[in-house]
């Protein structure tokens, strides 16, 4: 693997792994599959892309493709938690309107970003290669993303919205708000979901409205090969540990696409990324079954 590779695959992976601690605080801190995550990718990059034409700042731009996150998760979670509507469900209602709403902001399709101010190109003007800046621009953003994360979890409420996903029913007996909590996690959740779009469109230099598809399946596997590695931490070591699965998956897909003997094209990426995933989860199982 070329060194050029490697930094795009490192920097990528870590881009990634912002959607994959949105899906990880769904999927393992409150214990709902939420499926938004495949409409609020995109709707983070759409809102990117739009603010940009506009010459708004890409900081300010990430800022509100964020809070265009949460109201995605808002919307998940209100159907959730007030018209109990199963998760799944809900996810899938929110994820289909979002298409809608995506292309309604994009106007179109496909959108180039190129000739646009982004961050990348804002570190490219101070003497920067396109790979370092990107690397540099996601190690950045991760770290600012698990340092929030971290004081998050260990105030009073953050606690409390873990114990909620642990023990909803002992959760409730104690007084805790249950309902309100899941609500907060859901707009958390979906808001780093589409932070990750926004910083991969202006990285990319481009937003697809089918960029979303299979979104789901890479922050699972990031999660995963994560807890592989650290079977048991606490939220610091484990959120890390999701930064590493990321990179490693990421890698792996790049190296799949590169030394195949069988010519790969860039659409195959979706397939590979499902098979993978049916690798890990079923690896564990296949080690137990070994050991016997």
């Amino acid at each position: 693997m070329s060194l050029d590779l490697l930094l795009s695959s490192v920097s990528q992976g870590m881009m990634w792994s912002i959607l994959a601690m949105g899906v990880y605080i769904s999927f393992r801190l409150l214990d709902s599959p939420d499926l938004s995550a495949e409409g609020a990718f995109p709707l983070g990059a759409a809102v990117v892309a739009k603010l940009l034409l506009q010459g708004v700042s890409p900081i300010v731009a990430l800022a509100v493709a964020f809070l265009a996150g949460t109201l995605a998760g808002l919307l998940t979670g209100f159907m959730t938690t007030q018209m109990k509507i199963p998760v799944l469900l809900s996810g899938i209602l929110t994820m289909t309107a979002l298409y809608s709403i995506n292309l309604r902001l994009m106007g179109k399709a496909n959108i180039p970003l190129i000739g646009q101010k982004t961050l990348i190109t804002f570190l490219e003007d101070r003497g920067l290669q396109t790979d370092m800046a990107c690397l540099l621009l996601a190690v950045l953003v991760v770290t600012l993303v698990i340092l929030l994360l971290v004081l998050f979890m260990r105030t009073e409420y953050g606690l409390t919205l873990r114990a909620t996903g642990d023990n909803p029913v002992m959760s409730e007996a104690n007084g805790i708000k249950t309902d309100q909590l899941k609500l907060v996690g859901f707009m958390l959740s979906n808001g780093l979901i589409a932070l990750s779009g926004g910083l991969l469109a202006q990285s990319n230099g481009f937003v697809d409205i089918a960029m979303g598809t299979g979104t789901i399946v890479i922050g699972l596997a990031a999660v995963i090969i994560g807890e592989v590695l650290l079977k048991k931490a606490g939220i610091p070591v484990r959120l890390i540990s999701i930064v590493i699965g990321a990179i490693i998956y990421r890698l792996v897909i790049d190296l799949i696409m590169q030394q195949s003997l069988i010519p790969i094209l860039s659409s195959d990426i979706k397939i590979l990324s499902a098979l993978a995933l049916a690798i890990i989860l079923w690896g564990p199982h296949a080690g137990k079954k070994a050991e016997e």
